[in-house]
């Protein structure tokens, strides 16, 4: 209901504020604030983007908890999405989503509403991955194939590798 709800509205509003633009500063103008925020937004995307993809990457190096990082990677992403898309109200809402402080505070209200079960990183993420016994982590387990490596060759050199 929510989804529906914001795909009625949102379009309602940015006519609304189209208009009211449009009338205050005119037509040519009005484009004009709107190609410069695509412009702009793209760039500005791009530069937080990489800033959100390097804290991430540090983090799963270093291996801690990626949450932080792909939160802000996602919102950076839904920024994006929100600036290339003509209007005002997406516009002022994609920039808001560009400022760190405001990414944290939306983070904070998303961590009150959605609750983790469980969060494992690496081995033993699965119950059935745990080791057993004492000397589990000594204990590699394989398959093997004996190569014969007196092999001799089918066919004589090409004529391509002859010096």
């Amino acid at each position: 209901m929510w989804l529906f709800l914001a795909f009625l509205i949102v379009p309602l509003v940015e006519i609304a504020l189209f208009i009211q633009v449009g009338g205050a500063i005119g037509l040519w103008p009005t484009l004009a604030v709107v190609v410069v925020t695509a412009i702009v937004g793209t760039w500005m995307v791009r530069n937080q983007g990489a800033l959100a993809l390097n804290k991430l990457r540090r983090s799963l190096n270093e291996l801690d908890d990626p949450t932080e990082p792909l939160a802000h990677g996602a919102m950076i992403l839904v920024s994006g999405a929100l600036l290339l898309t003509p209007g005002f109200f997406t516009d002022a809402i994609g920039f808001a989503l560009l400022i760190p402080p405001v990414r944290l505070a939306v983070l904070a209200y998303l961590r009150k509403r959605v609750r983790v079960e469980r969060f494992n990183m690496g081995r033993g993420s699965h119950p059935s991955d745990t080791p057993r016994g004492p000397a589990a982590d000594d204990v590699i387990e394989g398959q093997y194939t004996e190569v014969d490596t007196k092999k001799k060759p089918t066919h004589s050199p090409s004529e391509w590798t002859r010096h």
